[in-house]
């Protein structure tokens, strides 16, 4: 068994900022990720606002949810299928960056003293902030606050303030501003989980102007042809001060040069408001003029005003959202950042959805996955169920491209890519890629866990059945009825989660979640036939849905080739995993991992090696079909061959462990899960975080700590605490109820706080809450 990285931590353990005192050059690139602001539309890495000599320890980057440029995909040896176009999500213009002087010497943390240096990222303010008191070589000494946000009430704008004070002397000082429009994406390394595929600098400059302190840029993808224009504009605490402003459109750059005459101890203030549109938002005649009204009403209602709407937003997300846990500081920390970093990364516009390192960095080229659906969507489902609707909502958008995937494909139905933004598949390796065909039933999942917790019919009229209806029709195509299997219906040629195993026959998951699939699906034609004659009449004549084809996908449902090995007591991941050689994972040197960077695929594929849970992974999905020796037998043996070189893993072996009662193992892997970021434990945080692991955290929390099921459309608990966590508290919105959930050693307290009555199970005991009223167990 391989033994999880630790590592000492590095910010201090406050519950509600993450905070770094003093200067870390060294970790910068990690730093910039973690200090990241974000609004799920905005994205603005959180670099130093004036800039990072040394260009190898920083990637200064700005990010638009959803907004990319597209690359040829390329291969040696090319085949009918494969992707040929991908999309990745670019680095726009940086408005981030300043120059500032003192008297003609600049202000730069490589040169003069650093007497202070603070960098917080606020979770209940949503601001990241540097507070420096810095000499300059000539013993000038000055005291300067940056503040910056990206609105979360007003996706398309942000903001950053400067307050500077000499506090020695009294002199000259220039501030140089800009939107730079020369930023570059990362370039393509050895590492395939970073590079973006793109060329380096993929716009072209369609305009670029400035009009006094005021700056327009606007640029296009040079393959996606896709628009985006950045509106700046400068508001000043102090009338006396002299401007010099220009535009370059060769060179990509609006520059402004504001100076003024600054007195000892007296505080000056800049505010930068800054706004970005593009086309996928509006149409492209119309990008300026949005830009341009996002301005004009945050200078009307101030940069104070903005922080106040920043603040009540975030009160209403924590209000339902935030998790108390008592015991471990360091952990208390962790949740919230993984909590605030998913709000941060998560599209509600139903255009975009959550990227893979959210809005912090570009590995995996800012693509969408099946982490969405899994894991990440449980934790809005629960807490804010109008994001989840939107996430939804945009893989129906994706519809129509996920048909034609399947028709490319010689099948009915649709297949969503296994990565994408808008719609392709951008998956370069297809056995890790397309033959991933378990997507379908994730986004199904999804769905399904979605309108049990809302009963939100609108939804599966308009959006959840025609996804549902199209997958399952998809897997009815893919699926072969086999004599020599027992007379069931079999998947083969497919990859499972697990992308240590690729290409086998029945892999488990996805043979179960097909299932799952093709029932739900019945269930829901059946529903809508009984509940709305029209609704259900439009989706049938719209995809020619009939009562035969309904058979089908049950007579597929009751058969479908199910794997398990009476001798192990297991169920095999797939046909042939069994078989393999088992290695013993302790024996590999820790410099090996991940073995996908050092060993070649084939090396991987032979043996009984996991990068992630996979059966375990099933039974936690589909927990109600296995019984608890399932489980026992699966987890012994899986874990053992789990290396957990994906950032997935951890928190599902956290949640089964707990139900299990290895209650010192679920702590461990939690507390890896919740602080993979925060301490940089898979040496990778430069690239991003890791957002799936993040509402891993949750989930471990909810789910594994706290016990939660949510099948046969009840709510159970099973809580139990480890040794290092005193206390937990959460709460979850189910069918209209806000149930608040606090956990001791010794006693459980549920509440109900909003809804009708409720009935829920602890430990398969059943109690009915009413509003406003205690359950002391």
């Amino acid at each position: 068994m391989r033994k999880l990285p630790k590592k000492e931590p590095i910010f201090l353990p406050d519950e509600w900022n993450i905070i770094e005192e003093g200067f870390h050059p060294e970790k910068n690139f990690m730093l910039e990720t973690i200090f990241t602001v974000a609004n799920g539309y905005l994205g603005l890495r959180g670099n130093l606002d004036e800039d990072f000599p040394d260009k190898s320890q920083s990637f200064k980057a700005t990010y638009i949810n959803g907004f990319y440029e597209e690359y040829d995909i390329t291969y040696p040896e090319g085949g009918y299928g494969f992707a040929k176009r991908g999309e990745a999500m670019v680095n726009v213009a940086d408005v981030k960056t300043f120059e500032i002087t003192i008297d003609g010497e600049k202000f730069n943390l490589f040169s003069g003293k650093i007497d202070k240096h603070v960098r917080k990222l606020d979770m209940r303010n949503g601001t990241f902030m540097r507070k420096i008191i810095w000499e300059s070589n000539s013993g000038k000494k000055i005291y300067i606050i940056f503040e910056r946000l990206a609105c979360f009430k007003r996706q398309h704008l942000g903001a950053i303030n400067i307050r500077i004070k000499p506090l020695n002397f009294s002199g000259r000082i220039k501030i140089v501003s800009k939107i730079e429009g020369n930023s570059s994406n990362l370039l393509e390394t050895e590492d395939v989980r970073v590079g973006s595929g793109i060329e380096k600098f993929p716009f072209e400059t369609i305009k670029a102007y400035c009009n006094k302190l005021n700056g327009f840029l606007m640029q296009k993808t040079k393959k996606s042809r896709l628009s985006y224009g950045c509106m700046v504009d400068h508001v000043l605490s102090i009338k006396e001060f002299f401007y010099k402003s220009f535009a370059d459109k060769g060179k990509n750059l609006v520059i402004f040069e504001i100076e003024f005459d600054a007195i000892k101890d007296v505080e000056y203030n800049l505010t930068k408001y800054f706004s970005y549109f593009t086309q996928r938002d509006v149409e492209e005649d119309l990008i300026e003029e949005g830009c341009a009204a996002e301005i004009l009403e945050a200078k009307k209602i101030g940069f104070e005003n903005l922080l106040k709407e920043q603040r009540e937003f975030l009160e209403a997300f924590w209000e339902n959202a935030d998790v108390v846990v008592k015991g471990d500081p360091q952990i208390q920390q962790a949740i919230r950042f993984s909590l605030f970093s998913l709000l941060q990364s998560t599209g509600r516009n139903g255009i975009s959805n959550i990227a893979a390192k959210g809005l912090t960095g570009e590995g995996y080229g800012g693509h969408y996955f099946w982490d969405s659906e899994i894991y990440i969507m449980p934790f809005f489902i629960y807490t804010h169920p109008e994001i989840a609707r939107m996430l939804l909502i945009h893989r129906y958008n994706l519809l129509d491209a996920a048909r034609q995937r399947a028709k490319e494909l010689h099948h009915r139905g649709a297949l969503y890519p296994w990565r994408t933004i808008a719609g392709k598949e951008c998956s370069a390796y297809f056995p890790a890629g397309t033959a991933q065909y378990h997507i379908n039933a994730d986004i199904v999942y999804a769905i399904k866990k979605y309108f049990e917790a809302t009963d939100d019919l609108d939804f599966i009229k308009n959006y959840g059945a025609e996804i549902v209806f199209e997958s399952a029709r998809f897997y009815a195509d893919l699926v072969h009825f086999s004599e020599e299997k027992d007379r069931k219906f079999c998947i083969f040629c497919v990859t499972g989660p697990d992308e240590y195993t690729a290409l086998v026959d029945n892999n488990a998951y996805t043979n179960y979640m097909v299932q799952m699939n093709l029932e739900f699906a019945a269930r829901l034609y059946n529903l809508l036939k009984e509940t709305d004659k029209e609704a259900f009449e439009r989706l049938c004549n719209k995809l020619k849905l009939s009562d035969e084809e309904i058979e089908l996908w049950k007579k597929i449902a009751d058969n479908m080739y199910l794997p398990y090995n009476a001798k192990l007591k297991i169920i095999p991941q797939d046909d042939l995993f069994i078989y393999k050689k088992k290695l013993d994972l302790s024996k590999i040197p820790e410099d090996q991992f991940p073995l996908l960077l050092h060993w070649h695929y084939l090396d991987i594929y032979r043996y009984q090696i996991c990068k992630q849970p996979d059966v375990l992974l099933l039974i936690y999905l589909l927990r109600d079909k296995f019984s608890y020796e399932d489980l026992k037998n699966n987890y012994e043996y899986y874990e053992p061959i789990t290396t957990h070189d994906s950032s997935l893993s951890p928190a599902i072996f956290s949640i089964l462990a707990a139900e299990l009662n290895l209650l010192e193992k679920a702590y461990e892997y939690f507390r890896y899960t919740a602080r993979m970021d925060l301490e940089d434990l898979n040496d990778n945080t430069k690239d991003g975080i890791h957002a799936a692991c993040m509402s891993g955290t949750w989930q471990a929390i909810v789910f594994g700590f706290g016990g939660m099921r949510t099948g046969k459309d009840l709510l159970s608990f099973s809580p139990k605490l480890p040794e290092g966590i005193d206390y937990i508290s959460f709460k979850i919105k189910y069918k209209g109820c806000t149930i608040k959930v606090e956990i001791t050693k010794n006693k459980v307290i549920y509440t109900l706080l909003a809804g009708e009555a409720i009935l829920l199970s602890h430990y398969s005991q059943l109690l009915s809450l009413k509003v406003g009223k205690q359950r002391n167990l």
